[in-house]
């Protein structure tokens, strides 16, 4: 299974241009992936620069036929014409996808700070092995309380995940909402956490836990080792300065790690202010 990661910044590139259909030449160029995790989509919001209001959402689904697509709008007002504005996450998955689940992050008052509500896309997908929950996210970017109490909720959640699949399941087999459903173990983390590896939050992210639940390692880390993580973010995009860093991450449950073949960061893209994270699990 080949999975690619990517903050694409409402489909703008380096060179300004917002072009939808670019960054899915771009994503099948890279590595013709089986899922995508993508960050930062947008519909219905002519204000971002570029955009004349594209509904992202439909075009990069559109892009990818055959794909099940499962949405998760962070932000979601409505506009002066009785319509909506929508931004948040967006998976694409060649293969099927089970159950999908939104999860709100924690979004503290921060004040004299921007910032905007964060949620964590669940989709379970029917990989070539078995079932595994595939998480994308994109924490928040000026206000570090607000980022470790994300960091926090993730956690829960996957923890509440593994609980899920270790437990005995009911005897309610009607085919209804209450019909027990397993939630697999397996789990794969994407997205921007908009930290670099050497914060402590990113420590506290990849920390053990307290009793049986699998920690979530990084995936650079599991294949690299000590060699530093290439950046991810601040390459090409004019409108940032800065030391370019890593803020893109793969993350994965341990008992998934031995599937795990490859991970690379594609350096050369300028299709987004951010670079796509590619990684390889074998079946």
């Amino acid at each position: 299974m080949r999975l690619l990661s990517w903050n694409i910044q409402w489909c703008r590139g380096s060179d300004g241009a917002v072009d939808p259909a670019r960054i899915a030449r771009t994503a099948r160029a890279l590595c013709d992936p089986d899922v995508l995790c993508l960050q930062e989509v947008a519909a219905n919001y002519p204000a971002l620069a570029g955009s004349l209001g594209e509904d992202q959402f439909a075009a990069l689904a559109g892009a990818f036929p055959g794909f099940s697509a499962t949405v998760g709008w962070s932000v979601d007002l409505p506009d002066d014409a009785g319509g909506r504005r929508r931004f948040g996450n967006l998976i694409l998955s060649r293969f099927p996808v089970g159950r999908v689940l939104r999860h709100a992050l924690p979004w503290p008052p921060e004040a004299g700070s921007p910032s905007m509500p964060r949620i964590a896309l669940e989709a379970e997908v029917l990989a070539p092995w078995g079932s595994v929950r595939v998480t994308t996210t994109h924490l928040e970017y000026y206000a570090a309380r607000q980022r470790a109490a994300q960091i926090e909720r993730l956690r829960a959640l996957h923890a509440e995940a593994c609980a899920h699949a270790d437990a005995a399941p009911s005897p309610r087999a009607d085919g209804g909402p209450f019909q027990h459903r397993p939630r697999p173990r397996a789990a794969i983390v994407t997205g921007d956490f908009n930290l670099p590896p050497d914060d402590p939050l990113y420590a506290r992210l990849c920390a053990p836990f307290e009793d049986a639940t699998p920690r979530l390692r990084d995936a650079w880390q599991l294949l690299h080792g000590a060699v530093p993580q290439p950046p991810s973010f601040r390459l090409h995009d004019p409108d940032y300065a800065g030391t370019p860093y890593c803020c893109d991450f793969v993350l994965v449950g341990e008992d998934l790690a031995p599937r795990l073949s490859a991970l690379r960061i594609d350096a050369d893209c300028q299709a987004s202010d951010h670079q796509p994270v590619i990684a390889e699990f074998s079946a």
